[in-house]
């Protein structure tokens, strides 16, 4: 799983129910941190993603799912690493529900992201 949080309980019910996963196992700290946190200064990432491709490849198998989320560039190269591995990668679809409130000086953003499936990623 890249992903920068955990899973909620419904996208846990949604991939042992829908995908029929056996086991999701989660990037141990020190690699979700460095998912998470790819450096806006890089002119290119695939270096940066190679300890994650490393770790995973010691333990995924062909037709395993993975889940892909976060920095584009790191996301579109995994994807392809994915691929390439004969794993299925796919992502989180939200619906995201905002609401304002305004005081005198400041604008308050609530954001509420509710799972609604997995989406496969997609070839070609």
């Amino acid at each position: 799983m890249l992903f920068s949080h955990t899973l909620t309980k419904e996208q846990e019910k949604e991939a042992y129910a829908s995908l029929g996963v056996g086991n999701i196992y989660c990037l141990p700290a020190e690699l979700r941190d460095l998912w998470s946190q790819v450096p806006p200064q890089l002119p290119q990432v695939a270096d940066y993603v190679q300890p994650i491709k490393v770790w995973l490849t010691n333990r995924i198998k062909q037709g395993d799912y993975l889940l892909i989320q976060g920095d584009f560039g790191a996301t579109f190269l995994m994807v392809k690493w994915a691929f390439s591995q004969k794993c299925k990668p796919l992502y989180a679809t939200t619906k995201r529900e905002v609401v304002e409130s305004y005081s005198d000086e400041e604008v308050h953003i609530t954001r509420t992201f509710k799972h609604i499936r997995f989406r496969f990623y997609e070839q070609g």
